[in-house]
């Protein structure tokens, strides 16, 4: 039996890699699912990510746009997406990552099995290791790899069963609130880890500090909401993924990760600060703007 899956995109000025993730969508081979219709929810965009999305949907029936007049936070899109999608089995894609060609099937097999309730994505940073920044990328996406094989964790690209109507729409973080439902309604979650999705981290330390301080805040503000805590923010089940990472003779890499450490315990503390002073500002956050435009698939 075909499983027929809609895929969401919430994007908010995002012409840089909006038609290189739908196209990506568009020539996914596929076997046991279909994708019958994709969806793009523009939060406020004021660049050509609207413009781009129209064309793509003259000449392809099954993208649809919906536009939101003004930003109002990715959970709100998400929310719009989940009002409208005609399929129980629904895809989350963010609008700055690119999918393989076998990722969207290999995301959703795994709901063949009917006690399965949500499965996430293998992400690859393009980010190169050999800059600071770039390092950090690394290392946070192969920790984020390491612990999800032990105790699934999603982020990136997600699939889950349209169980739910909507969340809150101040989570700043959307994925961990989609596991929070899944996991309350006693479904399990899968990591997939050949469903490889491309990504880019931030590549400057202000970006880096401005997306890792919002997605603490929104950590926190999960966790005091509904006691719900993600795997990744586990000291224990961080810890043997860290032994693994440790880099035992590169003084250089030894060095940067002592500094991934500290750059992370800042966001933690800003995190903190954010929430309990500042608790309304990651509704609608500043982008960091490093993150976006993958430079793949350009000519």
């Amino acid at each position: 039996m075909t499983i027929q899956v809609s895929v969401g995109i919430p994007a908010s000025n995002e012409q840089n890699n909006i038609s290189k993730v739908l196209t990506a969508l568009l020539n996914q081979n596929t076997n046991k699912i279909a994708i019958t219709e994709i969806i793009v929810v523009s939060s406020g965009s004021r660049d050509g990510t609207d413009a781009i999305v129209s064309d793509f949907s003259q000449k392809q029936p099954k993208i649809r746009l919906i536009k939101q007049s003004i930003r109002e936070g990715k959970a709100s899109a998400i929310n719009e997406f989940l009002k409208v999608a005609h399929n129980q089995i629904v895809v989350l894609e963010s609008a700055d990552t690119i999918p393989l060609d076998h990722t969207i099937e290999r995301l959703c097999l795994p709901f063949e099995d009917l006690n399965v309730g949500m499965t996430g994505a293998h992400p690859i940073p393009i980010n190169g290791a050999n800059s600071f920044m770039g390092y950090v990328t690394q290392l946070q996406w192969d920790l984020h790899n390491r612990i999800a094989v032990r105790r699934s964790k999603c982020g990136e690209l997600v699939a889950f069963r349209k169980l739910f109507k909507e969340m809150p729409k101040d989570t700043a973080v959307d994925e961990a609130w989609i596991e929070y439902e899944i996991i309350k309604r006693k479904y399990n979650i899968v990591y997939v880890d050949d469903a490889f999705v491309f990504n880019k981290g931030p590549e400057s330390v202000t970006d880096f500090l401005r997306q890792r301080r919002r997605i603490n805040c929104g950590h926190i503000d999960l966790t005091r909401r509904t006691a719900f805590k993600v795997s990744t923010t586990s000291f224990f089940t961080l810890l043997p993924a860290l032994v693994e990472v440790f880099p035992s003779k590169s003084l250089k890499k030894s060095f940067f990760l002592l500094n991934a450490f500290a750059l992370e315990a800042i966001c933690k503390m800003l995190g903190f600060y954010d929430y309990y002073k500042n608790k309304d500002q990651h509704l609608v956050w500043e982008i960091s703007k490093t993150t976006k435009n993958l430079g793949l698939y350009d000519n």
